[in-house]
């Protein structure tokens, strides 16, 4: 399966490498076929700037200066999206991926406005890999955006059968060694079920 890794974090020393490097090593233990997008190494500019915006809706026209990130996406049969979560949300960096690549003729079809379709079908698995500052119990009162936005709102563009799973280490501030280590063993582990 071609795996579009999405990775999102600017450290390079940091645990989230870590988690990355036990995802990679699963996902390549189990035969997959990996396209690593660091975005924030590649320097994707994740700013939808005036004139992307102005021309968003044409799809003639709207990949301009970002088609080598929409035939990656198109490749994928698979998306893995690895971030911490930051103010309980997605970073910056991440969020702007999936405004500036999930649009009109990339990620749905407005032809009909009032019915949008989903274009991303050949996207048949779905996962989520986060770390989280605070307990669960807050994530959970604040409604867990990060996990929203990966299970419902990317879920949406993907194939309709499409396997979804959400993997996240809450409160790794005050995380053991062995709590981290466990939850390496459990990403390796659910890469190698991809």
């Amino acid at each position: 399966m071609k795996v579009l890794y999405l990775y999102c974090h600017p450290l390079k020393d940091s645990f989230h490498a870590a988690i990355r490097d036990e995802a990679l090593a699963g996902l390549k233990a189990a035969g997959h076929e990996i396209d690593l997008l660091d975005l924030y190494a590649e320097g994707f500019d994740p700013v939808l700037r005036a004139d992307a915006r102005e021309r968003y809706h044409d799809t003639s026209r709207n990949q301009r200066g970002v088609e080598a990130y929409v035939a990656r996406l198109r490749a994928a049969e698979a998306l893995v999206a690895q971030f911490p979560t930051w103010s309980f949300g997605l970073p910056a960096m991440l969020k702007g991926f999936f405004d500036r690549l999930f649009m009109p003729g990339v990620g749905f079809d407005i032809s009909d406005p009032a019915h949008a379709k989903p274009l991303l079908g050949h996207i048949k698995r779905l996962v989520g890999v986060s770390t989280y500052g605070r307990p669960r119990w807050m994530a959970l009162y604040i409604g867990d955006p990060p996990r929203r936005t990966i299970t419902r709102y990317v879920r949406w563009f993907v194939a309709r059968d499409a396997r979804v799973d959400y993997l996240a280490l809450y409160h790794m501030n005050i995380a053991t060694l062995a709590q981290r280590q466990r939850f390496l063993a459990r990403v390796r582990a659910r890469m190698e079920r991809l």
